[in-house]
């Protein structure tokens, strides 16, 4: 069967090609031994001064999605390995050096599989021959570019394709114009046995505007073009052009047949077509032997090309992927952050790890007891200082020096830092959740030690504690009865040796009175000094719970809300990313 790529032009003696001007490589000389007579292409000649061309513009919406990615790899650089953001600063470096280059052309590559017939497309579209066609495979080893205006060296120059493949079609009229502004490049066979010719596909693929991908009736549904291809691209439906080529060999309704599966296929892929106006691939059926339907796809490309949006749609879709490659580590389903009622009950363990109830319990019964002192009987006071003589001054708490206790206290604490931190890293995606526990565990270090010295530095304070107004009062009154009770004693006394006359009445009396009077004067302040007592230990628990909590709060808790923070921004710019793009 006569192989449908064997069709190429010829040379005449007196042409350019024969003066040498395409006479720069394999293809060009296989084209010189095999074709005659035909038209052909010319060496893209650069003239000396390039021509000035209009750099490409980003519209608004793009250059705020453009500025978010920015900002959020800029955030991210210290949370996140440099293989997750990867991709999202190729799409910066792309969008940035082709918004230096010509917005005026359009770069369009034809990829294919080895017999699809892209090369003869790419000739059939150019009008001319340009790409060698053959029996050989793979027969396009490099990749070949052709350009229908001036201008565009830039960016041919950035695919990496050399002079020497370089072509421009010879002027053809209404053709010519048509397509101005068109890159074309013939990309090798993307299942080409070299491995060379796929780094060059996957390559070129990365940083061209477009791409026309060619498929023949025998491999349109290949696994290899759809999994590794397709599939990966289907963000970049708008800038795709699917073509079935060879319907030549179809007959009947086989045309439309396939055509329709192809369709099938690409849904399956998540390729949105364009189909009834809406935005998505362009899938068309051709033949590039016979000429059906390229007239139609030369149209397609006039207008797609003039449209002048295929750089920037191309940059955008590549924002959609890098963004979507991206949300494991960004997007949470629930509200994330730490709760007042979380924060309250780290604040609660710290305290009951400083043991702040147990303070305000020892300042109570501190303060009472020095009321008791200051407003009890003398022989009452007398005995509970001969009691009282071993124990600490009062007020003073007791010092926690037992290893028991200070290993308790250590428990509780790091206890409460795990706590905290798991309820704030909860629902985080997994790298902001490691730097909460990270920034959690940083502060802890030492906050045992802290809490210790706070306790003793914010507890019970040494001393004596504060006396209200009426106590003096209540010393006067308690002094009165003890004066009574000696009075009454003196007098009975004197009673008894014979100083005084006789009278029991009175002496009695004050001595009861005395004797009554002082333990009722007691009771009285006992009973008064309750409320002050339990007001002077609230004081001191809440004094402690403060310090512990601001201790806490200033190692533990604005560490993790710093890192909260910082998440919550790359949300947002996250969120600016892709948001915009919808």
């Amino acid at each position: 069967m006569p192989d449908r790529d064997s069709a190429a032009p010829t040379d005449s003696p007196g042409s350019a090609l024969s003066q040498g001007t395409w006479d720069d490589g394999l293809i060009a000389r296989r084209v010189d031994e095999t074709t005659a007579g035909s038209q052909y292409a010319v060496l893209d000649s650069r003239p000396a001064a390039p021509p000035t061309v209009s750099p490409l513009v980003y519209d608004g919406p793009l250059r705020s999605r453009l500025e978010a990615l920015r900002e959020l790899v800029g955030l991210s650089r210290t949370r996140l390995d440099s293989r997750t953001l990867a991709e999202a600063g190729r799409v910066l470096d792309e969008a940035s050096a082709r918004r230096r280059l010509s917005g005026q052309h359009t770069v369009v590559a034809i990829a294919g599989a080895t017999g699809s017939g892209k090369s003869q497309l790419f000739n059939a579209l150019a009008g001319v021959a340009i790409s060698e066609t053959g029996v050989r495979r793979p027969t396009t080893a490099a990749p070949i570019a052709c350009s229908w205006s001036d201008g565009a060296a830039s960016l041919i120059e950035r695919l990496g394709i050399p002079p020497r493949l370089r072509r421009r079609p010879l002027p053809t009229g209404d053709g010519d114009s048509q397509l101005h502004g068109l890159v074309l490049v013939d990309l090798p066979d993307h299942d080409s046995a070299a491995v060379q010719h796929r780094e060059h596909v996957d390559r070129i693929l990365a940083l061209v505007d477009a791409v026309i991908w060619v498929v023949d009736p025998e491999k349109y549904a290949d696994a290899v073009l759809h999994e590794r291809y397709l599939r990966p691209m289907a963000a970049h439906a708008e800038v795709m052009f699917v073509v079935l080529n060879q319907i030549d060999r179809l007959p009947g309704e086989a045309a439309e047949q396939v055509l329709d599966d192809l369709r099938r296929l690409l849904d399956e892929d998540g390729i949105a077509l364009g189909e009834y106006g809406e935005p998505g691939a362009t899938v068309l059926a051709l033949s590039g032997l016979t000429g059906d339907g390229v007239g139609e796809l030369r149209d397609a490309l006039g207008q797609f090309v003039a449209e002048r949006a295929a750089p920037a749609r191309r940059i955008s879709a590549d924002v959609d992927i890098a963004a979507a490659r991206l949300w494991p580590v960004y997007a949470t389903q629930r509200r994330t952050g730490l709760s007042e009622q979380a924060r309250e009950e780290f604040a609660d363990r710290l305290a009951d790890a400083v043991g702040a109830t147990a303070a305000g319990e020892a300042a109570e019964r501190a303060w009472l007891r020095n009321a008791n002192r200051a407003c009890g009987t003398p022989w009452l006071r007398l005995w509970r200082w001969y009691q009282d003589r071993g124990e600490p001054t009062t007020g003073r708490l007791p010092s926690r020096t037992q290893a028991d206790e200070e290993a308790t206290a250590r428990q509780r604490v790091e206890q409460a830092v795990r706590t905290v931190a798991e309820r704030a890293s909860a629902g985080l995606p997994a790298p902001w959740a490691q730097a909460v526990r990270e920034a959690a565990v940083r502060g802890s270090k030492g906050l045992p030690e802290a809490l210790d010295e706070l306790s003793v530095r914010a507890g019970v304070p040494t001393g004596r504690p504060p006396r209200p107004g009426w106590w003096p009062v209540a010393v006067l009154c308690q002094a009165a009865m003890t004066i009574l009770q000696f009075l009454g004693g003196l007098w009975l006394l004197g009673q008894i040796v014979g100083v005084m006359s006789p009278n029991l009445g009175v002496p009695v009396l004050l001595m009861v009175i005395g004797i009554v009077g002082g333990p009722l004067i007691e009771w009285s302040c006992r009973m008064a000094a309750r409320g002050p007592a339990r007001r002077y230990g609230l004081e001191a628990e809440r004094r402690l719970r403060e310090a512990a909590a601001g201790c806490g709060r200033a190692r533990v808790l604005d560490p993790v809300a710093a890192e909260l923070l910082r998440y919550r921004e790359v949300r947002e710019q996250y969120g600016r990313v892709v948001g915009a793009g919808r």
